[in-house]
Order: C-alpha cells, then structure tokens, then sequence
C-alpha cells in the first residue's frame, strides 16, 4: 500500500502477507534447500555437490520428490510470520516517516503534502530496512531450525557411517560440511538410515526446537541472528525500494496516457497489470538477492554447523566469514546465488501480486 492511499492497517497487512508468504513459500521451497545445501558445502575437503542441479538431482534420487521438501513446516510458519512483520512494519515505518517529515520538496517522488505525500526512494528504502532489522528477530529461530532439517539427513547418514566403519579415521570424498564422518547411501523414506538396524530417525521442528533449547537455552534459537539481520536490513530495503521504484514506472507510463483521456482520474498499483505488478516484484526479488548474500551464505554454514557437527562449538560470523573465504574465496561466499535468484525472482512476483490483488479488492474490510 503506498503512502498516498492512507494511513496502513495493521490486520490487513498481517492477512495480505501472510497468505502471500505462505503460497509463495511452496514454490519456492525446492529452491531453498538447494541453496542451503550448497551453501553448507565442505571447507576442507571436496564438494559434496557440483552444483545446483547435481546436488537437485542427488537429493531426489535418494530422497524422493517430497525429499526436496524437507523442513517445509517451519519456513512455511515462518513465511506467513516474515511477511507478516515485514508489511506491518513497512507500512508503519512509511507512516512515521510522513509524520515526521510531512513536507519534502526538491526530491524525486516527494510529491504532495502530509499524508498524501508520496514517499521518496531513499525514505522507502529506510522503511524497507526497518522492516527488516524488525523482522529478522522473527526469523532467525524458524531459518534455524529450517536449515538443520535441510540437512539433518546428511547428517544422520555421516553419523551412522561412523558407527559402521569405525576404521575409517578420515572422511570420503563426498562427506558433507562440516560432519566429522563419512557420507554414505542415503536413508529410507521413513527417517532412518538405510540397512542399519537401529537407526536414529530425523526429528522434526518441535523435536529440534527442544533440543535447541537444552543444549543452549532460550537464546540458541538465535544462533545465526548476526546474518540474518544484515541480510534482511539491507534486502529488505532494497526489495521494498526496487518494487516501488518499478510499480512507480508503470504508473507514470499510465498516468500519461490517462492524462490524455481524463486528467481527473489518478493511477494506483491497483490499476496496474498483473505481468507489471510480477515484474516489478521479480526486479525486487532480485535486488534482495544479490545485495547481501554473502550474509545469508554465512548464517547457513552457522546454523548447519549446529546440526551437522554438534559437538563444536559455532563459530561467529566473522569467524565462519574468513573461514569460508580461506577455503573457498569469494565464490564460496556466493555459493547457491543463482539458484536463490531462480527462485526469489518469482516468488517475489507471486508475494507482490498476491498482496496488492488481495490489497485492492479487499482492502478496507478489516479496518
């Protein structure tokens, strides 16, 4: 909702957000595992994975279709919730802005007066990284406990492998990130490894929130908030500013050739085309991607070190950043990139559409 159509309502946004995170976040799902399973890729020895499609069709093979959906639960609770926070704190940062400063003349899209007035690129961007240094608090401990289900298999597998070749004292080419024993053939569909009689199963979010929790208290559940804060202040930011930006482009263009029909007649988002309002919400998911993700490739080797080495403590976010780096140089940093923009640009679409469709038609019925 842009700053000229009124004040925001706090329940609309918490509805419209959530419903788009949540429809968003099952298209996009497949992608993120991906994303974090190359992200947690070995420091010190070969990649498990020669890529996004290698490690896609690894995790399919051995997996099955839903493998690709491991640890769905938590990141789709987790969408409704990031979504959620981020336009109700979006909207009420746009508004704090205009009563702050209810006059701004000289700059680009600081159109009209008090209310009415529409907010420049740089104050959405403000509001867009508020939103975000808000919202990482609310996503830190579900990106947690999402990412060691991401990769608890593996771990569970490196565990068991342990225990059947004890002779072994260094792991095989192909041992997972981190994981102090080897990789072996995958697990069965139920949880446990296969041909091992008395195989550990994988434990889902409550079991693993639990353990969290006696192992580090309260506060372990925001293992990793380093990360996810800078990523989503300065994602945020730019996803919110490239939306608006793109959507404002599309007005204008309209706006022009309204004017030559009924000059009285005002362009909103709501008049725009679907395909305009999804490539405005694909730019921004892009934006969001490339603006700081070596953050989030940081936070993930984090928080996938908690599961597949547990008996280590976790190092920092500077620490992890350099040893990253020495192991793999700035490409390691960028690990997964391609495969988040594959699935960020168009999520990103469908989280935009979904909002203002819903915004337009059912906006007003929850104030």
């Amino acid at each position: 909702m842009g700053a000229e159509e009124g004040p925001s309502n706090a329940l609309e946004d918490i509805a419209f957000g959530s419903a788009a995170g949540m429809i968003a976040k099952v298209f996009e799902h497949p992608f993120d595992l991906v994303k974090v399973r190359l992200q947690s890729q070995p420091t010190d020895r070969p990649a498990t994975f020669k890529g996004p499609w290698d490690c896609f069709n690894q995790t399919r093979q051995k997996e099955g279709f839903f493998g690709l959906y491991r640890g769905l639960t938590a990141p789709l609770i987790g969408a409704a919730c990031e979504n959620a926070t981020l336009f109700v704190c979006y909207n009420k940062w746009k508004d704090l802005i205009l009563a702050v400063r209810p006059e701004v003349s000289g700059l680009d899209g600081g159109k009209g007066k008090g209310k009415s007035r529409e907010l420049t690129t740089a104050e959405l961007a403000i509001a867009g990284g508020g939103a975000g240094f808000m919202a990482s608090y609310v996503l830190t401990p579900i990106e947690l406990i999402k990412c060691r289900m991401q990769v608890q298999r593996l771990a569970l597998e490196g565990a068991v492998s342990s225990s059947v070749s004890p002779l072994k004292a260094s792991p095989e080419i192909g041992a997972h990130p981190f994981a102090t024993t080897p990789h072996i053939s995958a697990a069965t569909s139920n949880g446990a490894i296969k041909g091992v009689v008395g195989a550990p199963k994988l434990q889902g979010p409550i079991g693993l929130i639990g353990d969290v929790i006696k192992k580090n208290g309260i506060r372990g559940l925001w293992l990793g908030q380093t990360g996810t804060l800078f990523r989503e202040t300065g994602g945020s930011a730019a996803w919110f500013a490239t939306f608006e930006y793109s959507a404002r482009r599309f007005i204008s263009r309209k706006q022009n050739k309204q004017d030559t029909i009924d000059p009285s007649k005002k362009i909103v988002k709501g008049d725009l085309a679907k395909w305009e309002l999804m490539l405005s919400g694909a730019l921004a998911g892009i934006a969001y991607t490339v603006s700081l993700f070596p953050a989030d490739s940081i936070k993930s080797a984090i928080q996938t070190q908690a599961e597949l080495n547990p008996n280590k403590p976790s190092p920092s976010f500077i620490s992890m950043a350099k040893i990253i780096y020495k192991s793999r140089g700035i490409k390691g940093l960028y690990a997964g990139c391609a495969t988040t923009i594959a699935k960020s640009a168009p999520s990103s679409a469908m989280i935009f559409v979904i909002y203002e469709t819903l915004e337009s038609n059912f906006g007003g019925f929850l104030g």
